[in-house]
């Protein structure tokens, strides 16, 4: 059977982010699995303005090289986890331009979230559900959230984040759903390709 490609999509890109530290402990415990397989994809290696096309790409074919780099790589994946901070009860700047770069590309595909912060990114996740969802995407309903207190242990006291014992069964959850979906969604989108 085909293994999906699950993107683990890196949002942040300030300098002083922490999105490096729950992005490598998911990639570890996905890249451990035997029915999937995955890769980091970091926005910072994608700078692209702030959206400034014609339309989206579902209309226009993009202008900007980066986007097309963007778009190219986004295509690649069967599914995506998205790691993500909570800005002001949202996702990032750089999140939301990199979902509005791309369309087609995200049709017909799984999301699952690892969100950190306050109330562990849960209100930047159903922010991102409901633009998942907008670009035909099928959002998992289980995700990692990395509360307050130990968001805090772990970015400035140095605690490790495998002691948080506790997300490790959300991680399989979510992880578990994930492929599923990943697999049936592929299985239909080739359905669709043959008509």
């Amino acid at each position: 059977m085909h293994k999906p490609k699950i993107a683990i999509i890196i949002s942040a890109t300030r300098a002083a982010r922490f999105a490096d530290k729950p992005a490598k402990w998911i990639y570890d415990i996905a890249a451990k699995r035997d029915d999937l397989t995955v890769e980091l994809v970091d926005l910072r290696d994608y700078p692209m303005p702030f959206f400034d096309e014609p339309a989206s790409s579902a209309w226009v074919p993009s202008k900007n090289e980066v986007a097309l780099r963007w778009q190219k790589k986004v295509a690649e994946f069967d599914g995506y986890i998205f790691v993500t901070a909570e800005y002001n009860r949202g996702v990032s700047a750089a999140l939301k331009n990199a979902l509005d770069y791309a369309y087609t590309e995200w049709n017909k595909k799984p999301a699952a979230y690892v969100g950190y912060g306050s109330v562990g990114g849960a209100r930047a996740i159903e922010h991102l559900r409901l633009m998942n969802v907008e670009l035909q995407m099928a959002p998992m309903r289980s995700g990692v959230h990395i509360q307050g207190a130990d968001f805090m242990a772990v970015w400035q006291q140095g605690k490790d984040i495998n002691e948080l014992t506790y997300l490790q069964a959300n991680a399989k959850d979510m992880l578990d759903q994930l492929v599923w979906w990943a697999n049936a969604l592929k299985t239909a989108r080739e359905a669709d390709a043959k008509k």
